[in-house]
């Protein structure tokens, strides 16, 4: 293929307007993410777009070079900035979040994270952040953010439209996650947001747990969408890689401080995560059913105290949950009735469950946690341990059968 063969894109501004335009053209979510990205100059007559591997791109003349360091998120530059395999899934992205103007790819979700806070925050600026953040979130917080003077006060995520009264003369951002990943609090967005618009306030969503498919963020009115892709986007447990999706308002910013630190998702990566994300819709909604039916079952047993997931009634988050989400996803909390100890044998016998970090994936994931380390504005007070469940593609009645054992384990360490 000669280096005329193909030109990736045209004209910068023409094209932002051709992915805003798009949005109007009636296709619904599940079809968006089987068609998003699949520009013909991209795919050349097949299915995906193939896999580019180059660090360098070579040009006609010095003309031709010239000309394109103009505008190279969508042409051939240079490695740094992508090319087909990587545009295609951030166009993709984009065509799912309605009002979006662009979105940008990182090697993992913490990247992802990092970006966007940085490219909206300076030195002396103060940063609101949900006290049920990611922990690397906290991390980047107090750490990173910290050192190069950002200051970080951490909020209750129930405060809903009270954190109007948080806002200071250097609040320059406010970063939500709704729901919490550990502990589950669905957060009043359109409430936060209302209140930092009112500020000229950015906000930003850790919106992995639910995706633009159950939480259209920019459509809500975030200005920042951030999705750890490594999750529900790739699916399959073998991708790293992070996304951020911006208004408009955002999106400049994003680009040239996300281009200065030198992030970029590789090409093999970005291909794995837009195959996955052809059946993310199905996934999904696969894996939301079972989880809704395994927690339904676990609020039942004598051995559990509590189910956190806000599709179910008795949630405390559940009247926010109905109103603004489309559907539940598979991860949830379940606190157990005893100690540490029935934690462990429930967890050390699972047989079809794996025992590790990540969720989202295909295969069903348990895990141990402990969020009164992770907070500092409120204290989580559970009735026993905690513990996180993923739901994957397994059949749930098998996994049902694999958690009754746990359960069994749990009652006779506990000598019940």
């Amino acid at each position: 293929m000669g280096r005329r063969s193909i030109d990736p894109q045209g004209d910068g501004r023409r094209d932002r307007g051709r992915r805003l335009s798009d949005k109007g053209d009636g296709r619904r979510p599940r079809t968006r993410v089987v068609t998003g990205g699949r520009r013909p100059e991209w795919t050349q007559g097949i299915v995906n777009p193939p896999v580019w591997r180059a660090s360098t791109h070579l040009y006609e003349s010095v003309a031709e070079l010239r000309a394109r360091g103009r505008d190279t998120h969508h042409k051939l530059f240079y490695g740094r900035r992508g090319a087909p395999t990587q545009w295609s899934l951030a166009e993709a992205l984009t065509e799912l979040e309605p009002g979006a103007a662009g979105t940008f790819l990182y090697p993992s979700g913490v990247a992802a994270i990092a970006a966007a806070l940085l490219s909206m925050l300076s030195p002396g600026d103060e940063l609101l952040c949900t006290d049920s953040a990611y922990d690397p979130t906290r991390s980047l917080a107090t750490g990173l953010l910290k050192r190069f003077g950002v200051s970080t006060r951490f909020y209750d995520p129930l405060i809903g439209g009270g954190i109007a009264g948080l806002i200071g003369p250097q609040t320059r951002a406010i970063l939500m996650e709704s729901p919490g990943s550990l502990t589950f609090e669905v957060q009043d967005v359109p409430a936060i947001v209302a209140a930092a618009k009112a500020r000229g306030v950015v906000t930003l969503l850790d919106n992995t747990w639910a995706t633009p498919l159950l939480f259209p963020a920019i459509e809500k009115g975030v200005d920042l969408t951030i999705l750890a892709g490594t999750k529900y986007v790739a699916g399959h447990s073998d991708v790293m890689i992070g996304s951020v999706t911006a208004a408009l308002a955002c999106w400049d910013a994003l680009q040239e401080t996300s281009r200065q630190l030198g992030q970029v998702a590789s090409p093999d990566d970005a291909w794995l995560a837009a195959r996955g994300l052809r059946t993310m819709a199905v996934r999904l909604e696969a894996q939301a059913a079972s989880a809704l039916a395994i927690a339904q079952w676990l609020a039942a047993q004598p051995e559990v105290a509590q189910v956190l997931h806000p599709a179910l009634p008795g949630d405390p988050g559940h009247a926010l949950f109905t109103r603004d989400f489309l559907g539940a996803s598979a991860l949830f909390g379940v606190v157990l009735k005893g100690g540490d100890k029935g934690r462990v044998a429930l967890l050390d016998g699972l047989a079809l469950f794996g025992l590790g970090y990540s969720w989202g994936g295909y295969e069903s994931l348990a895990l141990p946690v402990d969020p009164a380390r992770y907070r500092t504005a409120t204290k989580p007070d559970f009735a026993g341990p905690l513990i996180r469940l993923s739901i994957g593609l397994e059949d749930p009645a098998d996994l049902i059968a694999d958690l009754r054992a746990g359960l069994d384990r749990l009652r006779a360490v506990e000598g019940r």
